[in-house]
């Protein structure tokens, strides 16, 4: 079994578990999404939710990409990062009053609206300013992305966007507001997709509202598809950067492009997904009447996805070669459902040996809790080491 690289001589002096980073990784990663983003002058937005780690995010900036956020939070800390604020978006359901006013207040490039109600306030707190915020409104496409129950959006039944049937109403209300500027549309129908047929959906369902919202006389400045593209869990070591090529592709192909208008995207698990690793240390190995445990340091509380979604990582020992038995790889919470995988294979474990939770780079260290009083996890990059 082929394994990943990793200076284990100086993880060993390092208190587990922490979070690794490949920062050579990550710039291969982002050169791609640039080239192929480039050969048809597609927008770039980093979705800082999937990691908002300060040099991660540094880095992302550094290469010239925008900035897809979720909370003023995250808006904070892109601008802190030296994400400009003519590159960032603000999505989310919720937007509270402080957090539009901090993206009003800097100026920045879009408020991504999900519903009427938020557009109203928009329009409120932007009058207060002598501002006019641009905005662009986030449709259910009624594009199924066959992807897991809890990371699809794109749905009428789903709490985020706006519905097609609702659509025209709100554009007529929008039109009425002095204090908010229509300059796009936003999709995002969910995470972890595969399936290149759930973009050629979304392509098309953007050409049909697009010619609706011609006969009305609405041009469209801009088009967000939002993210989705998933990563390749089960083979992080063949397959470290996703298809970029064939993603922007199928919308290349299917998009009608009207004159002057500007295409963006906003991926986030596909930029720094298999980049990132979690590294945990085997406390105990307990052998039970019908299986064995590895007992590890780190729990859902550094790593939640497995808990959360049924999640799969890659599990490697990354300090034994020995032959392979079979584990319940386990955490040390107080929770029946902290378990990482059951009958895992893994070279033989004992006490001390360092476990490698692969592609861990998305949705890991960002969703870290201190549940149980745990200190969190600390992170160290390729380049320090």
């Amino acid at each position: 079994m082929l394994k990943g690289t990793f200076p284990i001589d100086k993880m060993k002096a390092l208190e587990t578990p922490f979070y690794y980073y490949d920062v050579n990784l990550l710039q291969k990663t982002l050169d791609v999404v640039k080239a192929e983003a480039g050969k048809y002058d597609y927008h770039i937005h980093y979705a800082v939710k999937a990691n908002a780690n300060p040099r991660v995010l540094s880095i992302i900036a550094a290469n010239g990409l925008g900035a897809d956020c979720v909370s003023g939070g995250e808006v904070q800390a892109s601008l802190d990062a030296g994400f400009p604020a003519g590159k960032i978006v603000f999505a989310g359901v919720g937007k509270a009053d402080w957090e539009i006013n901090l993206g009003l207040d800097n100026d920045i490039f879009c408020f991504n609206v999900e519903s009427v109600a938020e557009l109203r306030i928009i329009n409120e707190l932007a009058a207060l300013k002598g501002k006019v915020a641009q905005v662009a409104l986030r449709v259910n496409p009624e594009v199924d992305a066959h992807t897991h129950a809890k990371i699809t959006t794109g749905l009428k039944e789903n709490k985020f966007g706006i519905n097609l049937s609702q659509l025209n109403g709100v554009i007529t209300e929008l039109l009425a507001m002095q204090h908010v500027k229509l300059i796009g549309l936003h999709f995002h129908i969910g995470s972890q997709i595969t399936d290149m047929s759930s973009f050629q959906d979304l392509a098309i369902c953007a050409n049909e509202i697009q010619e609706d919202l011609a006969t009305l006389g609405v041009h469209l400045d801009n088009i967000n598809f939002g993210g989705g593209l998933g990563i390749d869990y089960y083979h992080p070591n063949h397959l470290p950067i996703p298809s970029f090529d064939n993603y922007f592709a199928v919308i290349h192909k299917l998009l009608k492009v009207r004159p002057g208008q500007q295409i963006h995207f906003e991926p986030g698990r596909s930029i720094v997904g298999q980049c990132g690793n979690m590294i945990s240390k085997v406390l105990y190995v307990k052998e039970g009447e019908t299986k064995n445990f590895a007992i590890l340091d780190a729990g859902f509380t550094e790593l939640i996805r497995p808990a959360m979604y049924d999640s799969y990582h890659r599990m490697e020992n990354i300090t034994s070669e020995e032959e392979f038995e079979v584990y319940d790889v386990v955490g040390p919470i107080c929770e029946s459902s902290d378990v990482f995988g059951k009958d895992v294979e893994l070279n033989k474990a004992r006490r001390g040996d360092l476990i490698a939770f692969r592609s861990a780079g998305a949705y890991g260290e960002v969703m870290a809790s201190q549940y149980n009083c745990r200190r969190l996890p600390k992170a160290y990059f390729s380049d320090q080491l």
